[in-house]
């Protein structure tokens, strides 16, 4: 893809999937803001045609500010990609209203404001691709993790609501469901499942690699190659889509 001078803003792009996709995004010519809560970390992954800026999904005045600095210096948002979320378990009667909040404020909150920003600037262009990192809970429901799939399920709601906004305008609006994927959250997953399981971490690690259909955990190559097919050239008909990356039918 030649993607060259089209600025793209990837949120949790520090670490794990969207610095797959952000580096995807670069190796193709895109000017890449990447955010996350850690400066520290986003400086250790920048490089020529990555710029990472410090920013909390649930801070609403932190977005709007960061994201239209982002617009001034490197222009209009004409690839977003909404990544930055937390997975973490409990079972809804265990579930009280803190958990709960902080899980729909990062994952769903967050993705909304992030969304609503960067469209502003985009939808001043010719072009645009949005993408949602949701993931298979948010088509099924997942057993000990109610919060994480409602808020999946409303992301991808966000999504195919947007798709209808926006249909005959030059934008695609899709998500991305990945199953397992191997990134930190899976070894944060496995020490949870592992202590509220009873089981050990290797135990708790195989229900997670079963999970997936394919027996194995999905590398975030593969979730990256799956964003660049959503971005490349003849997927302007890809709108309004959940793409599921779990070695399966789920």
């Amino acid at each position: 893809m030649d993607l060259k001078g089209k600025h793209a803003f990837v949120t949790g792009g520090g670490t794990g999937i969207g610095l797959a996709i952000a580096e995807m995004l670069a190796e193709s010519g895109c000017a890449v803001t990447i955010t996350g809560r850690r400066q520290e970390v986003l400086n250790e992954v920048a490089r020529q045609g990555i710029t990472g800026v410090a920013m909390d999904v649930r801070d609403e005045a932190d977005q709007v500010a960061k994201i239209a600095q982002a617009v001034d210096a490197r222009g209009p948002v004409q690839i977003c990609v909404a990544n930055a979320g937390i997975a973490e378990g409990k079972t809804i009667p265990k579930t009280d209203m803190d958990f709960w909040r902080n899980i729909m404020a990062t994952n769903l909150d967050g993705a909304f404001v992030t969304l609503r920003e960067c469209f502003k600037s985009m939808n001043q262009t010719d072009w645009g691709r949005v993408i949602t990192v949701a993931s298979i809970a948010g088509l099924r429901g997942l057993s000990g993790a109610g919060a994480y799939s409602a808020s999946k399920h409303g992301l991808i709601g966000l999504t195919r609501s947007m798709s209808e906004e926006n249909m005959g305008k030059p934008f695609t609006f899709n998500a991305i469901c990945p199953g397992y994927v191997d990134t930190p959250i899976v070894a944060r997953s496995q020490k949870s499942i592992s202590e509220r399981a009873g089981i050990s971490l290797e135990e708790a690690r195989k229900m997670m690699i079963n999970s997936n259909r394919h027996r194995r955990l999905v590398e975030v190559e593969e979730v990256a190659a799956a964003a660049a097919w959503l971005i490349g050239p003849g997927s302007g008909s890809i709108n309004g889509q959940c793409i599921e990356i779990a070695g399966g039918q789920t």
